[in-house]
């Protein structure tokens, strides 16, 4: 039996966020980059590694994100 997959959408203004959450070991992709690499600070960084913990599930899911529109931030 294959691991459910959950998946989300956010807009706003002119932009779109896509985002795909499955277990897995923490591995998160911006538009098929590893995390890091698309979002270059230490800050935004912090902030996308944030909710996991402050809920205690840091390398416990997968996300998969499509970004189109708007800035870095």
């Amino acid at each position: 039996m294959a691991d459910a997959q959950y998946y989300g959408t956010g807009r706003r203004k002119t932009s779109t966020a896509r985002v795909f959450i499955k277990n897995g070991k923490g591995d998160i992709t911006v538009n098929k980059k590893p995390y890091s690499e698309f979002f270059d600070t230490s800050s935004l960084q912090y902030k996308v590694l944030q909710p996991f913990a402050l809920t205690n599930t840091k390398d416990q899911f997968d996300l998969s994100v499509t970004v189109k529109g708007g800035g870095i931030n």
